[in-house]
């Protein structure tokens, strides 16, 4: 979601589609979790190292900052860190897609060691933002 909204910012995008603004959350929009790339990063090397010095097997953990975010506010924060207005476009909700999406990260916490460095969406917006102004490619 961020990189497109931030795509939209930069005008590689006509728009971005939010899907729904009907749900039965604060501002109609869906919540969701969002997780910095390092942290996402920080977290496979961490289950990695500890896989090749125990004889842990795999698992499975949930990843993310353990809060939520509307799209609405997603494209709000955007909006300011940018400078730019950013183009939106209602569209129909996707079926089966539930209003909030929160992980749950106590269990990478406490088997990993794991804790996510940005932990507020501006962070990790401002940071994507930097990135999508200096892709090269």
């Amino acid at each position: 979601m961020i990189p497109l909204v931030l795509q939209t910012a930069l005008g590689k995008r006509d728009c971005i589609k939010v899907f729904g603004n009907n749900y039965d959350t604060p501002d109609g929009t869906c919540i969701r979790d969002y997780i910095h790339v390092n942290d996402l990063a920080k977290a496979h090397r961490l289950a990695l190292e500890k896989l090749l010095q125990s004889e842990a097997k795999s698992d499975f953990f949930n990843l993310g900052i353990g809060k939520g975010y509307s799209v609405k506010e997603i494209i709000e924060v955007s909006e300011k860190i940018t400078g730019k207005t950013i183009n939106k476009q209602i569209s129909e909700r996707r079926e089966g897609d539930p209003p909030i999406l929160v992980a749950d990260n106590k269990k990478a916490k406490q088997n990993l060691g794991w804790n996510p460095e940005f932990t507020e969406i501006k962070d990790i917006i401002k940071t994507a933002w930097l990135w999508e102004l200096n892709r090269r490619y």
